[in-house]
This record gives C-alpha cells, sequence and structure tokens, in this order.
C-alpha cells in the first residue's frame, strides 16, 4: 500500500480506512477459530490493488466463537475514527458462504437511498466484499467449506457516531464501515488549497482566461462525457468552492463555471461555499425552500425534508409536479450567492446535473460561459 503522499512538499502518512481494518479483523478471526496460531499480523488485499499489513490487538476464542481486533490508524489524516478499535466475532453455522453483520456500534440504515437497505448494518458495500474475501481466503487455507457468520463491532462506535451526520443522515446506532480504496490519503485544507491554486495558476499561465472547476470523479466524468470539455481542462476544487472563485479572480480569469452533481451543488443554494459535511449538510432544507417557491405543500415538503439522498428528493419533487420549478429556484438561488462571492472581479456560474437525470439547471450565464470555455480549447 502507498504509505506517504506528499502535500505542499510535506510528506503525510496515509492510514487504512474502517472497511480494511474489520476485513483485517474477520481474516484473523477466522484463522483462530479454524484452529490456526493468533497472528501478530495479518496482510489484507486492497480494492485499489496491492496490500496492508495489520496487527492484530486482541485475540480471545470459545468453543463457538472467536474474535479478533485492529486499531484504526489514519495516519496523518483529522479523522475521528483514529485509534477506534475495529473488532471481527466469528462463527461456524449452516449452509455456505459468508455471512456479515454488524453488532456493537455499527450502525443501522434507517433510510432508503444508502449503499445498503433499510434494516442492514451500515457496512458498505466495498468493505462487505473485503470481509468476504479474507474470510474466504482464511477458510480455504484451512479446507473449511462450510458457512461462516462475521459480526463487526466498533465499542466506541456509537458515542463517535454523535460528533458525524450519521444520525441525520439516517444511520443509527453507530458508525458506518466504508472505504472504496482501503487507504485514507491525508489531505489537509492547507494542501488542498495550494493544490488549487497550482492548478489554477498552470492555466492562467497557459493563456486561459475562463476557468472551469468541479468538485471531484462524477463533475469531470460529466464535463467530459456530456458537455464533450477536454478531459483535465477542469480544476478539481473538491469542497472548496469559494476558495476556486477566490483565485479565479486573483489570477485574473474572466469567468469560472462550476459543474456539478446536485448532491454537492445545492448547497450553493444556501450560500454554502464550502461542501464539506462538516460545515453542515442542509441538502434537504435547500431543496424544500426551492419547492415552496415552486409551490409544493406541506406533505411534498416533509417528504423532501425526509429524504436522505438528493436523487430521492427530485423524485418527490417530479411526483409531486413541481421539480422544474425547484430547479428554477435552486438556479437563481445559486447565481445569487456566487455573485455575491464574486464580487465584480469574475463571472461565476455553475451547471448542475445528477447521474440519472443528466444536467438539471445552471445559472443565467452559465451556458454562454461554457461556450467560452470550449472557445479557448479549440
Amino acid at each position: 500500500m502507498k504509505e506517504y503522499i506528499r502535500r505542499e512538499g510535506k510528506l503525510l502518512r496515509c492510514g487504512v480506512t474502517t472497511g480494511t481494518c474489520a476485513a483485517a479483523a474477520a481474516g484473523a478471526a477466522v484463522r483462530v477459530l479454524l484452529g490456526a496460531q493468533p497472528p501478530a499480523e495479518i496482510q489484507v488485499s486492497l480494492p485499489g490493488g496491492g496490500c496492508a499489513r495489520l496487527t492484530v490487538s486482541l485475540v480471545w476464542k470459545t468453543q463457538e466463537e472467536a474474535c479478533c481486533a485492529v486499531k484504526k490508524d489514519a495516519g496523518d489524516d483529522p479523522d475521528i475514527t483514529d485509534g477506534a478499535e475495529i473488532r471481527a466475532r466469528v462463527s461456524l453455522c449452516s449452509g455456505s458462504g459468508v455471512h456479515i453483520e454488524g453488532g456493537r456500534g455499527v450502525g443501522r440504515v434507517t433510510k432508503p437511498g444508502l449503499d445498503q437497505p433499510v434494516g442492514a448494518a451500515a457496512i458498505n458495500s466495498v468493505p462487505r466484499a473485503m470481509i468476504e474475501r479474507e474470510a474466504l481466503r482464511a477458510c480455504r487455507e484451512a479446507g473449511y467449506t462450510g458457512g461462516l457468520s462475521v459480526t463487526v463491532e466498533i465499542p466506541q462506535g456509537e458515542e463517535l457516531a454523535k460528533k458525524t451526520f450519521n444520525p441525520h443522515m439516517g444511520i443509527v446506532g453507530g458508525l458506518s464501515v466504508l472505504g472504496t480504496s482501503g487507504i485514507v490519503e491525508p489531505m489537509s485544507e492547507q494542501a488542498l488549497v495550494g493544490t488549487i491554486r497550482a492548478e489554477v495558476s498552470l492555466r492562467a499561465a497557459s493563456g486561459r482566461r475562463y476557468l472551469a472547476a468541479v468538485p471531484g470523479n462524477y463533475g469531470e466524468r460529466f464535463a467530459q462525457e456530456q458537455l464533450h470539455l477536454p478531459r483535465g481542462l477542469a480544476v478539481t476544487c473538491s469542497n472548496y468552492i469559494g476558495e476556486v472563485i477566490d483565485l479565479a479572480s486573483e489570477y485574473g480569469f474572466r469567468g469560472v463555471l462550476l459543474v456539478g452533481h446536485i448532491g454537492k451543488l445545492c448547497k450553493l443554494g444556501a450560500g454554502l461555499m464550502n461542501t464539506h459535511s462538516r460545515f453542515g449538510d442542509a441538502r434537504m432544507e435547500i431543496l424544500s425552500a426551492c419547492a415552496v417557491e415552486a409551490g409544493a405543500q406541506g406533505d411534498t415538503l416533509r417528504q423532501v425534508l425526509s429524504c436522505v439522498t438528493a436523487d430521492e428528493a427530485l423524485n418527490t419533487l417530479e411526483r409531486a409536479e413541481v421539480l422544474e420549478g425547484s430547479l428554477q429556484a435552486l438556479a437563481r438561488r445559486a447565481e445569487f450567492y456566487l455573485k455575491k462571492r464574486a464580487g465584480d472581479g469574475v463571472a461565476a456560474e455553475a451547471l448542475i446535473f445528477s447521474q440519472k437525470r443528466g444536467l438539471l439547471c445552471g445559472t443565467a450565464g452559465a451556458q454562454a460561459l461554457l461556450s467560452a470555455v470550449k472557445g479557448e480549447t479549440v
């Protein structure tokens, strides 16, 4: 696994996700249950390639089950779960395959629209696949072909979850077990803004006067496939919408076009210029306010406020026949706050999309600014 990344000339240590820890704990516990000596360390395959070696910090065994634990190491990332103990209790069961469940400190999904269905433990798909793979690997080593039950526990999970947005998202009773690559790359705010500045500076030095910016991979893909912008043209600004507007003004750009998923950019409708969840969510409140402008009634508003994802809210607005009006209101609100942030120095516009519906709305000058960005690529 990648151990360090460089940010602004500094080497920052990478960590591992809760999913990687759970998979390691499960692999170790299965080995103990099936008669192997308790391992001091265990190696886990990572979804993005390579592997990680983790220390096993707790081992016990009874006639029916075994338990191992791994402490989460977030590296130099300010992760609230750093140092938390991730446990896996395993036992044999009838049938075949690996049955994965969440125990103490692992949250439970109570609203639709998340990675797992309502009622399931909040152990996302990639970590589930990792846990299953490591458990089956241990079974093959021991020659065991029967069924296996794995219960993931995070003893501190319920308390730690109170400091997260899990309760608001409809995950109750603990933390989520997450991770798509298996590793945590530390991304300090100063380092991220420095990276954005470098990207903006390079485009200014090349003579461009119109800047495109995307929060991440979704926006980059949409810009390429649907807006036909060249790969790598857009600056990746992460959650730092306000900063990229400020930098565009500082470097003398005439306009900056933001292209992003509604789950991020709907926050512009309340003037949130940093879209990270730690600064606030408010997606459903914003969409509800837009729906009011479009004429939505009480039942529709209550349904929107209970939604977990923006896509789910869009479906609700469509059923109430106020989707188009709500999106127009969102575009007007985003335009107001973008102009407020940009001032007279630079034109700031936005195009907002969803993966299922494509382009949803845009501020008044967005299409003209898109044409200007494309004009510089010829």
